[in-house]
């Protein structure tokens, strides 16, 4: 059985890309903190970081909904992939196919849900934001 259970923070905002047929697929680093870790002692403890993708509408959510720092939980699959390097050297790198993804960070700490493309050109242009002017302001 190849099932990995990941908890841990995103290390940087979500990336999104389509393939040619037109699949949407989400990638994202967790980072994952180790329970015992040697230098914790010194304040800095060990962390292993994990590549995902996430496809289809479950890469959609993840893209809308997650940013850098949020806590996520990750349900996949191990993968291998092999490839040959700029030098090249045959290489490899894990990486996590998620299943579920789940959002860890409590929406009182969430914020607005990040910026994503819109077909509304009036929402594309203002993100959401009301236009306030300065004599509007009670400061």
């Amino acid at each position: 059985m190849n099932k990995i259970f990941i908890i841990g923070n995103l290390t940087r905002d979500p990336e999104m890309r389509t393939t040619q047929s037109g699949v949407s697929v989400c990638s994202f680093t967790v980072a994952v903190n180790r329970r015992r870790s040697q230098n914790a002692e010194a304040g800095q403890p060990e962390a292993d970081f994990f590549r995902v993708s996430a496809w289809r509408q479950l890469g959609e959510n993840c893209n809308r909904f997650l940013a850098k720092g949020r806590k996520v939980g990750v349900v996949g699959t191990l993968t291998l992939q092999t490839f040959t390097g700029n030098d090249g050297q045959q290489r490899s790198s894990l990486e996590v196919q998620a299943d579920e993804v789940e959002f860890l960070t409590p929406r009182s700490e969430q914020g607005e849900p990040r910026a994503t493309e819109s077909s509304n050109p009036e929402q594309q242009s203002n993100n959401g934001f009301v236009q306030v002017d300065e004599d509007d302001l009670p400061f």
